[in-house]
């Protein structure tokens, strides 16, 4: 198959997963639910206290993952359960599959992002943070986020219990991203440049190259199976 079939067919899987969330709204409204009252109950726990930059970067990306993982499975549990994925299997490659879902992951978490943060910068009161290396460490943490969601998404969807296995799984492959993304945060939550998180935007960068690399050379037997 040529690159161009290739991303001509994930981008009809985007669309059709785009089209079917727009309808349903089922992952907008459980991430953004989800996220929205954990952001709020932290915010009441603490009763304005400004917490360290370390609690702070914690809170953020635990808020994250959990939302991510709330939200990001339904993508292939989507297609077990309105038995739409021997019909995938027929007309699309397994490769444009993968990359089809992935952006709409992709996708789905940085406009999480762009609502959460703000919100979270916000009633967490942080101030005086570098808004440059927030953002690198965002988006290439949210690179590496998506990459675990999306695979592991495809492994559970015809497990049973299908919730807790998805976030028991994802938890262990995701601690160096956790680790590096909550101190890159930290860094920028302590204003420092762009050039002091660069050892954790490789390690983040690294991790993602690793995590689709593996997904592409996996998925087809996942896929098939």
């Amino acid at each position: 198959m040529s690159k161009f079939s290739l991303f001509r067919n994930a981008f009809i899987v985007f669309q059709k997963d785009l089209h079917l969330e727009f309808r349903t709204r089922y992952a907008v409204n459980a991430i953004l639910l989800f996220a929205i009252t954990t952001l709020v109950v932290v915010s009441f726990s603490i009763g304005g206290t400004k917490l360290s930059p370390d609690i702070t970067a914690a809170l953020l990306w635990i808020i994250l993952f959990f939302s991510a993982m709330s939200g990001l499975s339904h993508i292939f549990i989507r297609e077990e359960e309105q038995q739409t994925a021997d019909t995938l299997r027929l007309v699309v490659t397994s490769s444009s599959v993968l990359m089809g879902k992935w952006f709409f992951n992709i996708l789905l978490l940085f406009g999480l992002e762009i609502i959460i943060v703000p919100l979270f910068i916000i009633f967490m009161n942080v101030s005086d943070f570098n808004v440059l290396s927030l953002i690198s460490i965002l988006v290439f943490g949210s690179l590496g986020l998506t990459s675990v969601a999306t695979i592991v998404a495809a492994i559970v969807a015809k497990a049973n219990g299908r919730g807790a296995l998805y976030a028991v799984l994802s938890f262990p492959i995701s601690i160096t991203l956790l680790v590096s993304a909550i101190n890159g945060t930290r860094l920028a939550f302590q204003n420092s440049p762009l050039m002091d998180c660069f050892n954790d935007l490789q390690i983040l960068l690294s991790f993602s190259v690793v995590m689709i690399t593996v997904s592409f050379l996996v998925f087809e037997f996942i896929w098939r199976d």
